[in-house]
């Protein structure tokens, strides 16, 4: 049984919002201080802090007169903060993420996750620990049927939308019937994906779109003094800007991640290295906005769903340089030129080339 996430958009009332900030404050602080903690054991001691340790520690921090206030939120959401900072660790010793880093109260997500006894959920009804009554949700697509959430994440953004994330067991999701089609997909800027088959998928360069607003917004924010409500409006009028170009990037990547994975069977991809590529300055703007690590996620959670097959090809397979007619290798080939002649005769398409060798490439390491 595959478990999904369905978000909702809700709207609180002022003391629950009061009450979700409270939490949302608690969640960092704790965070930070066990962060803290392990990291002088380690740097003083070398003694590695575990999970216990650090629990036994929060509630030696509720004791006290000084954290006291921690008693004022559910305490499930200060547990799953310490089990967030261990899973982190345990990525970081296993070299597949970077060392934790610390909660800002300005540049972090703010959230909080509650576990199952924590809330309470009855016909259809969601409420919290420590609130009176249920959130307003706006169900915009209906749960599974019988689907009872085991974890509930609330979180708030940067724009000051509320959202509820709903952990279940979705049965809906099935394994798609065996096909015979499989595709190379190559990722650019000029067209966002070209496929194999000759398909050249527009850019649609969400950011660029609403580049002058922004742009203009930001202006309107860098003048406002800092501290004053005015700066809060202007500040808040930036974040819904980048929140719609989000919301139409998001939607644009599920969209097409989507077909491609029911219409294929086997999608082959190039393994880029999107943090490395950033350090274009001439390029780094728009390679953010196509957003590829994105599309990958999406790509490879959604194979895994539907039993479809997801191929990274090595970084460094010249696929643009190599002929899928002849197998011929040209020595280079500049990123200006879009359209190139093998000694064999054949005209190729930079990027339908490159496309068609990754899926050789792809189908042969298979």
């Amino acid at each position: 049984m595959v478990k999904r996430a369905y978000k909702y958009r809700f709207y609180p009332t002022g003391e629950q919002a009061e009450q979700l900030n409270r939490t949302f404050g608690c969640v960092r602080l704790v965070y930070n201080k066990a962060l803290e903690m392990r990291t002088r054991a380690y740097a003083t001691q070398r003694h590695s802090i575990s999970y216990t340790e650090s629990s036994a520690a929060l509630t030696e921090w509720k004791r006290g007169a000084e954290l006291a206030f921690l008693n004022e939120v559910s305490s499930v959401p200060l547990q799953q903060a310490l089990r967030h900072l261990h899973a982190a660790y345990t990525a970081f010793f296993a070299k597949r993420a970077r060392y934790p880093r610390f909660k800002s109260k300005r540049k972090s997500r703010a959230s909080a996750e509650y576990t199952r006894s924590a809330f309470r959920w009855r016909d259809g009804q969601l409420t919290l620990a420590k609130m009176d009554a249920p959130l307003d949700i706006v169900w915009s697509r209906p749960l599974p049927d019988g689907a009872v959430p085991s974890t509930v994440t609330v979180s708030r953004d940067a724009a000051g939308r509320w959202y509820v994330s709903l952990l279940v067991e979705d049965p809906t999701v099935e394994s798609l019937p065996l096909i015979d089609t499989a595709v190379g997909v190559d990722a650019g800027l000029t067209s966002l994906v070209t496929l194999s088959t000759g398909e050249k998928v527009t850019n649609p360069r969400h950011e660029q779109a609403d580049r002058r607003k922004l742009a203009k917004a930001q202006r309107d924010l860098a003048r406002k003094e800092k501290g004053s409500q005015n700066r809060a409006k202007a500040r808040l009028k930036v974040a819904r800007i980048h929140a719609r170009i989000a919301d139409r990037r998001r939607d644009h990547l599920h969209k097409l991640s989507t077909r491609l994975v029911r219409e294929n069977q086997t999608v082959v991809i190039e393994d880029l290295t999107v943090r490395n590529m950033l350090r274009n300055h001439r390029l780094a703007r728009a390679i953010s906005d196509a957003a590829w690590s994105q599309l990958r996620a999406m790509l490879e959670y959604k194979a895994a769903w539907y039993g479809r097959e997801l191929i990274a090809v090595d970084r460094w397979f010249p696929s643009s340089k190599l002929c899928s007619d002849c197998g011929q290798l040209t020595e280079s080939l500049p990123l200006n030129i879009r359209t190139w002649q093998c000694p064999c005769g054949v005209t190729h398409d930079r990027d339908v080339n490159a496309a068609r060798n990754l899926l050789a490439a792809g189908l042969a390491d298979r």
